[in-house]
């Protein structure tokens, strides 16, 4: 019994953890493609970590296995793939469908927008402390 168990945590625990490296990787690519994170100089990598956390912390759901965060995970990288789609129409409305309704569309879609700016306000500040000009 403790066998099946163990088993099936650790199925779930990966599981958890591919709706998340999947929205990582969603992101990473949506910061390689960023003009400003290039003309800043910003590490595509360091700049997804940030995002990545400060998003989480505003999706719904308690932790990474919560059947809603991961549902979350799945929604915002769907989110970030609006613009591959081959029917942008269709992917919107399945969107509107996935999240509720539009405003929690929209407000997904802040979260991600506010956390992008914020964590690139704190990379160029950052930047500037440690290389101040003369």
């Amino acid at each position: 019994m403790k066998k099946i168990l163990l088993i099936v945590l650790s199925v779930t625990i990966l599981a958890g953890c591919s709706e998340k490296e999947d929205y990582k990787l969603a992101v990473l690519e949506q910061m390689k493609a960023d003009k400003d994170i290039q003309d800043y100089r910003i590490s595509p990598e360091i700049m997804t970590n940030c995002v990545v956390a400060s998003t989480s912390s505003n999706m719904p759901g308690l932790f990474l296995l919560d059947p809603v965060r991961r549902v979350a995970y799945k929604n915002y990288t769907k989110m970030l793939s609006l613009n591959k789609s081959s029917d942008p129409k269709k992917t919107l409305s399945e969107l509107r469908s996935d999240f509720g309704d539009p405003k929690k569309l929209a407000d997904a879609h802040s979260n991600f927008t506010e956390s992008v700016v914020e964590c690139m306000s704190n990379q160029v500040t950052s930047t500037e402390e440690s290389n101040p000009q003369k």
